[in-house]
């Protein structure tokens, strides 16, 4: 129970990697603050099973209105964020002479600007109680590219940068900035790609296997524990020197 009175927001929360980690944050004794637009219910009922005090805020996290509301949420029924995880995404795929403009704005709202907000709003208060823990969800995206991904490639990139800049912005301080590089998880996003390759003919066993061999070396999918793990260890004085860093969790991929 290291994290016991200390409390997160998680965004994109109500389910896939964002739910696992807010589990494993419950676990290790941390209050939460749940937002997406899952099941609700059910999200709020598995975390709360740790015994810890829980909350959601419906946030658009597109909206910096709706990003200050949360944060006012946050310290009027919790005090404050102690531990803030960027989770929330979303992905569009098209080259970029098809890719329409509407969607690229809505990748960099949700998937790097939203992150730059709720970091700017989350630090005054971890300085003031001289603690905190920023992780970014970012991706193996943030580091190389893929046909097609122009705008969730490019946010991702930005969200590295802005990791080391924050990291640096903190460095003597008790407030750390991290980003985590998933490759391929099972989430919606990817089963989505899965299931492209089903309907053109392909077994769903066989077009599994065949999209992370393309990319993962490990040829196993990386499982939203992992990355909980991975964010406990950030929040733990062990990880106190680990400072604008972007962690590759991914099979193998950027090792090729």
């Amino acid at each position: 129970m290291q994290l016991k009175g200390k409390t997160a927001v998680v965004t994109g929360s109500t389910s896939g990697i964002g739910l696992g980690i807010a589990l494993r944050l419950a676990h290790a004794g941390a209050n939460l603050i749940l937002n997406g637009f899952g099941d609700v219910d059910e999200a709020v009922a598995q975390v709360a099973a740790h015994g810890v005090k829980v909350g959601h805020h419906p946030a658009d996290v597109s909206d910096v209105t709706h990003i200050a509301d949360l944060f006012a949420y946050a310290e009027r029924e919790f005090g404050g964020v102690d531990i803030l995880v960027n989770n929330a995404g979303i992905q569009h795929v098209a080259a970029v002479e098809d890719f329409p403009v509407e969607r690229w704005d809505a990748i960099i709202a949700i998937n790097l600007s939203a992150v730059f907000h709720t970091t700017r709003l989350a630090l005054p208060g971890m300085r003031e109680r001289g603690w905190g823990r920023i992780v970014n969800i970012a991706s193996v995206h943030g580091q190389v590219g893929s046909v097609g991904k122009a705008a969730y490639v490019a946010a991702k990139h930005g969200v590295i940068g802005l990791t080391k800049v924050v990291g640096l912005e903190t460095a003597t301080s008790n407030v750390t900035c991290n980003a985590i590089c998933p490759g391929w998880v099972l989430t919606p996003l990817v089963q989505k790609q899965i299931d492209a390759r089903i309907a053109g003919g392909t077994d769903p066993q066989q077009a599994r296997q065949d999209l992370l061999a393309e990319k993962q070396p490990s040829l196993s999918f990386v499982t939203p524990d992992h990355l909980g793990e991975l964010v406990l260890f950030l929040c733990s004085e062990a990880g106190s020197q680990v400072r604008g860093a972007a962690w590759n969790v991914d099979g193998g991929w950027l090792a090729q």
